[in-house]
């Protein structure tokens, strides 16, 4: 089955959806390093360099040298989520259409669209955080506001059933908390579309891992290290924070001993923060309140996350709580994302030990495979890029479990493996894009956009 990709990044989220039998014609990335790391993993594929709002006439360029006007089976998309992700600042509030807008990847859903309306895929994919259903942008065409999800939606909903999805990647095996949201649009014309609506499906994976007793455990972050058996390492010396025989990916950033004495203070498998320390390293163990950044004895720093002001005095550094931190070591790891390499980032100490993940344990949480190609990247580029080709990776094994729900419906396959429609899953991503149009399009997107919102969902349902 022929697919195609857009903002491809280094290929793994798309070798899921190959594994259940797609192959990828052309695969389309901004950054020349990225591409170049994804075709190693996709041998197969053509390659598109470039902003694809410059270069998505080439896309179909290049499909329809390779497959004439064959239709793709499927179109997969992950546009940037850096406008939309929690983990950034300065992006306004959700509502602010206009601050929304200032960042033109939010936009980006339009080249989405002008691509799937010139190659018709049976199936298209788009992945992004679940900020995507609810951040506000203005409208490119009467500049009213509206989110960049129900954007596409309205793009589409002409020749495409939209089917949304809102789940966390640890309710699928995934041993990382993965907070994301998916739109997949199934053609109209799909004569296999008639059967999956009137068995009340969606054309995704069941959840097979939760707190519900008919249900697995979620794989915690230790489960998982335990199964890499990969070598400890220590951040204290260059000796001991890296393991030659894997070429740099299992490694970490040596810290000062200021830094590792902090680490260190954290109790291994507690999960707390360098800022709950009450510890002096002059002093040891001493009553403080999580305010203080000086020791009530001595008066030298504690060791927290502390800086020296103008004046001469400690002071505790501005950040939030989720920064200095181990992982919890009996829950999922926490979000793989591009600053897994910082201290200072959400979540990124190691359970147990005084280091950061390395970028081989990232890549694993995240489900790449052991065999996944490099080449000479991290020689090239450095750790800092790997490890931002890996936190905006889609899990490889979340998209090889949605491939095979969506080959079930191309096929015609009778699959126990997808989803129910009104699963809590799929209603609450309605909820979150209802909630995000304007009233006037809630109700009659016809006016505008030659459909009505509560047609979608009614066909859906």
């Amino acid at each position: 089955m022929r697919a195609v990709s857009l903002f491809s990044n280094c290929g793994a989220g798309d070798l899921g959806y190959r594994k259940a039998g797609f192959r990828f014609d052309v695969m389309a990335e901004l950054k020349p390093e990225r591409l170049e790391v994804c075709l190693l993993n996709h041998p197969e594929a053509e390659g598109v360099v470039g902003d694809l709002r410059l270069t998505w006439r080439s896309v179909i360029k290049k499909y329809r040298a390779i497959a004439g006007n064959v239709r793709p089976a499927l179109l997969c998309a992950c546009p940037p989520c850096q406008g939309l992700s929690s983990a950034r600042s300065g992006r306004g509030n959700h509502e602010d259409a206009r601050a929304g807008s200032k960042d033109k990847r939010n936009l980006l859903v339009t080249v989405v669209a002008k691509v799937a309306k010139e190659l018709k895929p049976s199936v298209l994919v788009v992945e992004n955080v679940q900020a995507f259903y609810t951040r506000k942008v203005l409208h490119p065409d009467d500049k009213k506001a509206i989110s960049a999800a129900n954007l596409l939606i309205e793009s589409l909903v002409s020749e495409y059933m939209v089917f949304p999805l809102a789940a966390d990647m640890c309710e699928f095996g995934i041993p990382q908390s993965r907070k994301r949201a998916f739109l997949t649009f199934v053609r109209r014309d799909l004569p296999a579309l008639k059967g999956f609506s009137e068995r009340m499906l969606a054309p995704f994976p069941k959840v097979t891992h939760g707190v519900s007793n008919e249900l697995d455990a979620p794989v915690s972050i230790t489960e998982a290290l335990q199964m890499y058996c990969l070598p400890s390492l220590d951040a204290a010396s260059t000796s001991t924070a890296s393991v030659k025989r894997f070429r740099g990916f299992h490694s970490v950033p040596v810290w000062k001993s200021n830094v590792y004495r902090m680490v260190a203070a954290i109790p291994p498998n507690s999960g707390r923060s360098a800022w709950e320390n009450c510890t002096c390293s002059t002093c040891g163990p001493v009553e403080a309140s999580l305010t203080r950044a000086n020791c009530p004895k001595c008066s030298a720093p504690l060791l927290r996350p502390v800086i020296k002001a103008g004046n001469g005095r400690y002071r505790l550094i501005r950040g939030f709580e989720s920064s200095y931190r181990r992982m919890h070591a009996t829950r999922p790891a926490a979000t793989i994302t591009t600053a897994s390499g910082h201290i200072g980032s959400d979540y990124t100490i190691h359970p147990r030990e005084n280091r950061l993940l390395s970028p081989l344990e990232c890549a694993l949480l995240q489900t790449f495979p052991r065999g996944f190609r490099w080449g000479d990247a991290l020689d090239r580029l450095g750790h800092t890029k790997i490890r931002e080709m890996i936190g905006e990776a889609v899990p490889p094994a979340f998209t090889k479990k949605h491939g095979d729900v969506i080959r079930a419906l191309l096929w015609r396959s009778a699959t126990r493996s997808a989803i129910p429609v009104e699963d809590n899953h799929c209603s609450s991503a309605w909820k979150k894009l209802t909630s995000a149009v304007p009233r006037g399009r809630r109700q009659n997107l016809s006016t505008t956009r030659g459909a009505r919102w509560k047609g979608i969902r009614a066909g859906v349902r």
